[in-house]
């Protein structure tokens, strides 16, 4: 079981061909914790494993403990298509969902707007009924006024053969408002790879405005737990742009 933030497709690929059967869970420390599994679908495992690996991960659906999670507009709390394309706020509410933050009744406020638990989290509704996380609310790159999802160009980067992890931040631009500055950390051992060589990588795999403009090799900034920390890795994308 794996949870804290949806781990690359090429992650889990390569756990199933070491045969451990993985199962991605979605929640937060307000919702219990991992409130919403990704259990897989039997339709699933007839395809092969990279477009198998692809369709777990992010995914959840609502479990029974969970009364309703829905994705919706933030502002008008209308529930938006199960159409996987439409992006929202994933949002929350039931007997797990927690009361309120203690004594911080302005911070409850905001996060319980309309009787709703809000996640942050921008996701898209599948017709089959799991929920797909895009990225963080706070994560999303607007380039241009192309919405980028962080999430989605860390797969890309996370299945070339010399990266071992990688991290998509947004750096300011004069020109598109923010861009897209990938931090990556290589495998050790891997064949020594240039910044050209990462971002036609990206260019053969993805549309032009969201391919990172930026390439940053080194150690990723990380938490005691191992978790990526991103407000420093956009702090030092804002210090590289400057």
């Amino acid at each position: 079981m794996t949870a804290g933030s949806a781990p690359p497709a090429a992650v889990i690929e390569a756990l199933e061909q070491m045969d451990f059967d993985i199962t991605h869970v979605y929640g937060a420390t307000e919702v219990f914790g991992p409130t919403c599994p990704a259990p897989g679908n039997g339709k699933w495992d007839a395809l092969d494993a990279a477009e198998r690996a692809r369709l777990r991960r992010a995914r959840a659906c609502r479990s029974p403990v969970l009364e309703f999670m829905i994705v919706a507009d933030p502002e008008t709390l209308e529930e938006l298509p199960w159409d996987g394309e439409t992006i929202g706020e994933c949002m929350m509410r039931g007997n797990v969902v927690m009361s309120g933050y203690l004594k911080n009744p302005k911070t409850t406020a905001a996060t319980f707007r309309g009787g709703w638990y809000h996640t942050g989290d921008l996701a898209v509704r599948h017709p089959d009924g799991y929920i797909e996380v895009k990225d963080r609310l706070k994560d999303i790159i607007i380039s241009g006024g192309e919405n980028i999802s962080t999430i989605e160009v860390e797969s890309v980067l996370y299945r070339h053969p010399s990266v071992l992890e990688a991290a998509v931040v947004a750096c300011p631009d004069a020109h598109w408002g923010e861009v897209p500055c990938a931090f990556i950390e290589l495998k050790p051992g891997a064949p020594e790879v240039s910044e050209a060589a990462i971002i036609d990588y990206c260019r053969e795999r993805m549309a032009r405005y969201k391919v990172p403009k930026k390439i940053v090799f080194g150690p990723l900034d990380k938490t005691s737990t191992g978790k990526i920390q991103k407000h420093i890795l956009r702090e030092r994308a804002k210090q590289l742009a400057s």
